[in-house]
């Protein structure tokens, strides 16, 4: 392990303990890279989430050159103090030494840590994916992990006609576009007439595997390639998929591999009859998949994901009349019968057939619903899937009425949803038919919609009426509230709230250079980070927004920041507070971990913890026990805003102002 953290192609713990975690390892450790002080952290991580035995043999220290020779500074009995504590605190199995260590360093250690025994553990470990860098937790908070669907050849022309040249650089590139529109794992399907899929997916794999961050879903019907696959592929995958269509031989021998390999898989809702259509025989076909791969073949619950299919609605078969129905009510009847498993859905399925405009508004509602039911995974192009939000009312009743079958003498809903778009009506989103509105309405919508391109020329016109502080707090801000209203509400995505940040980043930019200088006067300074483990930093960037745009500077840190990175951060920046977010359960522990580490150092800076898991009741009764200083909930970026308010007493300027002169306005 690095000094940072991490091994030295930037690999995390995390991602290590989930890649090893099917694989039958007795002892997973530390050693080498560090001295015993810089091993805390990543030791802390091992014993909280891995279930086996944990070694630990540190350098003597980091070298130091002494008179030009290379020298471990640690002597033998400060090496084993150090390390004999480290064996206490986290119940190690196994410690030793690596470089600069002698037998004097060992003996010592041997001495000091006695007769003493190990104590059972008990470490909470997600269930998750990961790559050759980080780890992705399979349960989503808010669901669902989203599945990336355009690296796969069977959907994606862009990706077909690029594995048709052997352009496997474009398709890197496919996969991280993906990654920036909030994926958290890749299908990767390279399935093309005439072509060696065993060969083309070991190629892209490799060249993926050192320039993709996400985790892999494996998408692919040939043993041979999926063996192939796992062999190549960093990290745990994901193999998609077994079925029971010719029997069980086949689905045997995909487990065989995941087994092997250490990878989860996805089961589907067929069997000898074919694809099932009603929610009992979905049911009862999970039932079948979840007694081979967890009954026999020892798979953990999480590590099965069944995808109970869905059908199109744009046919009129009367068949498929409730398919949506149908497979909403499986997804409750698995999550109901077989406690931890989790359940998929490739979501545009549902709208096939029919007119663009048509599908982005049904799957846009059916992966809504279909999430309200309990889907845990969904399969979509992210850049695509409109807010539900955002759905005209008429269209939305017309989908919904499609969705859930709501039929009636002299109604049918599928004919009313293509009467309302073959009327012209286009999908929500600002668009030509918005360019009357008055200025201040189109900025709204270009926010809510994502308008990097629109809301330029909206900016430009309303700068030539509306004052520049104006125009950000009184109709650009207002607009991102709704957005976080919308996002905590579930209406809307996290890609769009991505796009809305984006929209709202570009606005200011242009309007900075028009901000009064003597309007940009600091009233504070806060810093702000995600806590450790955790990767969703939007409504924190959101919270950034706003305050750096009422008049305080912000050092914002990022994501999966360790309290003693946001100590660090303090020296030298006179900060007169430390916000803490994390969207995760366990990020709240780990801020409330983070408080008293900051409370054994003797501070007392105010500090502000927002957060989707948080409540009220755990800040004041769990936090704010442990602290001496002020610690403050704030439920949204508003709230945040107030509580700063009050902390400086509202010094500075006396009227909201823009980013402090030398200090980024947005930083999304």
């Amino acid at each position: 392990v690095e000094t940072t953290g991490t091994l030295l192609l930037g690999t995390e713990i995390q991602a290590v303990i989930t890649s090893i975690e099917m694989l039958g390892v007795d002892v997973i450790g530390l050693n080498c890279g560090t001295g015993p002080d810089e091993m805390h952290a990543p030791l802390q991580a091992l014993v909280e989430q891995s279930p086996c035995r944990i070694s630990c043999l540190p350098n003597a220290g980091l070298p130091v050159n002494r008179d030009g020779a290379l020298v471990y500074p640690l002597e033998p009995e400060a090496f084993a103090v150090k390390v004999a504590h480290l064996a206490k605190e986290f119940n190690l199995n196994i410690v030793g030494g690596c470089c600069g260590t002698t037998p004097d360093h060992i003996r010592a250690l041997r001495a000091r840590l006695g007769t003493s025994g190990v104590t059972h553990r008990t470490p909470v470990l997600d269930r998750a994916v990961s790559s050759l860098y980080q780890s992705v937790p399979l349960r989503q908070e808010p669901r669902p992990l989203i599945v990336g669907e355009r690296t796969n050849a069977n959907g994606s022309k862009k990706f077909r006609d690029l594995l048709a040249k052997d352009d496997i650089d474009g398709l890197v590139d496919i996969a991280r576009d993906q990654q920036r529109e909030g994926s958290h794992m890749l299908d990767v399907c390279v399935a093309y007439v005439g072509r060696d899929e065993s060969a083309d997916m070991e190629a892209f794999l490799k060249k993926a595997a050192g320039q993709v961050l996400l985790p892999l879903m494996i998408d692919s019907t040939e043993v041979p390639v999926i063996e192939k696959a796992l062999q190549t592929a960093p990290g745990k995958c994901v193999v998609n998929s077994i079925n029971f269509e010719d029997g069980e031989e086949k689905a045997r021998k995909v487990l065989d591999l995941c087994r092997t390999y250490g990878a989860a898989v996805v089961g589907l809702t067929i069997d000898e009859k074919g694809m099932a259509k009603t929610a009992q025989a979905k049911a009862a076909i999970a039932t079948r998949l979840y007694d081979l791969a967890v009954g026999e073949y020892g798979f953990n619950p999480s590590d099965l994901i069944i995808d109970p299919l869905t059908f199109t609605l744009g046919s009129g078969d009367e068949e498929f009349r409730r398919s949506a129905l149908e497979t909403m009510e499986a997804i409750r009847l698995i999550k109901a019968r077989h406690h931890g498993v989790l359940t998929m859905l490739g979501v545009s399925n549902i709208s096939f057939g029919l007119a663009p405009g048509v599908r982005h508004v049904v799957n846009a509602l059916m992966l809504y619903h279909a999430v309200q039911a309990g889907l845990d995974l969904a399969i979509f192009n992210s850049a695509k899937v409109i807010p539900v939000a955002e759905i005209d009312p008429e269209q939305r009743a017309a989908a919904e009425d499609l969705i859930f079958d709501r039929r009636r003498e002299g109604y049918d809903p599928l004919k009313a949803v293509m009467a309302l778009f073959g009327d012209g009506k286009a999908a929500p989103g600002a668009g030509p038919s918005d360019r009357n509105l008055p200025v201040e309405e189109r900025l709204k919508r270009d926010i809510l919609g994502g308008e990097k391109r629109l809301i330029l020329e909206d900016v430009d016109e309303a700068l030539m009426t509306i004052p520049a502080l104006d125009i950000i707090n009184r109709i650009l801000l207002d607009a991102m509230r709704v957005v976080g209203e919308r996002f905590g509400a579930g209406e809307m995505q996290l890609p769009f709230v991505l796009e809305s940040a984006e929209a709202m980043k570009t606005a200011v930019k242009r309007i900075e250079p028009h901000i009064p200088k003597e309007a940009s006067v600091t009233k504070g300074r806060v810093i702000l980070a995600t806590v450790k483990g955790d990767v969703h930093d939007i409504g924190k960037n959101l919270v950034e927004i706003i305050l750096s745009n009422n008049g305080y500077e912000v050092l914002n840190l990022g994501i999966k920041q360790p309290v003693e990175a946001i100590l660090a951060a303090m020296e030298g920046y006179s900060a007169d507070a430390i916000g803490l977010s994390g969207l995760l359960v366990k990020s709240t522990t780990i801020m409330r971990e983070n408080l008293i580490f900051m409370a054994d150092k003797g501070l007392d800076i105010p500090v502000i913890l927002g957060g989707a898991a948080l409540t009220r009741d755990f800040v004041a009764e769990q936090c704010q026990s442990v602290y001496g200083g002020h610690v403050l909930y704030a439920e949204d970026a508003f709230e945040g805003l107030r509580h700063m308010d009050r902390l400086t007493s509202g010094a500075g300027a006396a009227t909201p102002a823009a980013a402090p002169p030398g200090t980024p306005a947005i930083t999304v």
